[in-house]
């Protein structure tokens, strides 16, 4: 039996002017499987009688066609793959063979940009044909070699309703990143670098941050500090009092790290504070 959008031992049947006729396994050579000349690698080590390892897929008139190109995701897989064209009935995504796999508008949990990349699940849809899905959280696996203290890459792909993100970590784990442990704004499709694992839960997540270890968050939010200051005349109207909010949105960090930065500057004589700010000494 032919297995679908993925790779199949094929006997070589005939050769024909513009490509070789392998078995479809049916008994019936009129459901031979055709191999273009176009999609083989080495066509002189191809013989008739032999056995050729090939993906198989349907082509744009719904036949099946087979290829010795690697393709860059097989039926069953997350792959992270590039959006070519958003059109009337969906989207298409490049999957490395000639003909764009499509994502249907159902399958879209979130908005997905030209040009951009993203994971998705491929799957054969109802037609036989190849298609793409974005909603990929319960297919992600628990099972991986990351430790506590690594760095991984991700895709942001959802939130949850304590406005936890829900992460891709590449290729294919599952993570998440708590509220308090990013500080910028994410939104669903977002590629996120340098994660850190913090935490591994009982069902296998793992907890991410998007903050750096103590000490390295703190010299960066000093950097941002004095930057901001010198760039307003030495003086900034934030101080240990302001709003959590506020300090969320123009330094990217938590009011505890904020004081706990500013306390380490008046101790090393940058800044002072009073209760209308904060100012750079010079």
């Amino acid at each position: 039996m032919i297995n679908f959008g993925n790779y199949n031992n094929l006997k070589v049947m005939r050769e024909k002017e513009y490509g070789f006729f392998l078995d479809g396994q049916t008994g019936n050579t009129s459901d031979d499987i055709l191999l273009p000349s176009k999609n083989i690698v080495q066509k002189e080590k191809i013989k008739i009688g032999d056995e050729v390892n090939v993906f198989v897929y349907r082509d744009s008139q719904k036949r099946l066609v087979a290829t010795q190109k690697t393709p860059k995701a097989c039926a069953g897989d997350i792959a992270v793959l590039k959006v070519c064209d958003n059109t009337e009935i969906g989207s298409f995504v490049d999957i490395g063979l000639e003909r764009d796999v499509l994502v249907p508008f159902r399958e879209r949990t979130y908005k997905i940009f030209v040009d951009e990349s993203y994971p998705f699940y491929v799957y054969v849809d109802k037609t036989g044909r190849l298609a793409a899905s974005l909603d990929i959280e319960d297919r992600l696996s628990v099972d991986s070699s990351l430790q506590l203290g690594d760095k991984c890459n991700g895709y942001v792909i959802g939130f949850q309703s304590n406005k936890t993100a829900v992460v891709c970590i590449d290729p294919d784990k599952l993570g998440i990143i708590l509220k308090d442990e990013y500080y910028s704004s994410l939104k669903e499709g977002d590629y996120l670098k340098d994660l850190r694992v913090i935490r591994e839960y009982e069902d296998g997540r793992l907890g991410l941050s998007t903050r750096g270890d103590r000490v390295e968050e703190m010299s960066s939010l000093e950097r941002s500090i004095l930057s901001y200051l010198e760039g307003n005349d030495g003086y900034m109207s934030f101080n240990d009092k302001s709003d959590p909010e506020d300090l969320r949105i123009v330094f990217s960090t938590s009011k505890k790290n904020f004081k706990r930065t500013l306390g380490t500057m008046m101790k090393k004589g940058l800044i002072r504070q009073d209760s209308e700010g904060t100012y750079l000494i010079k």
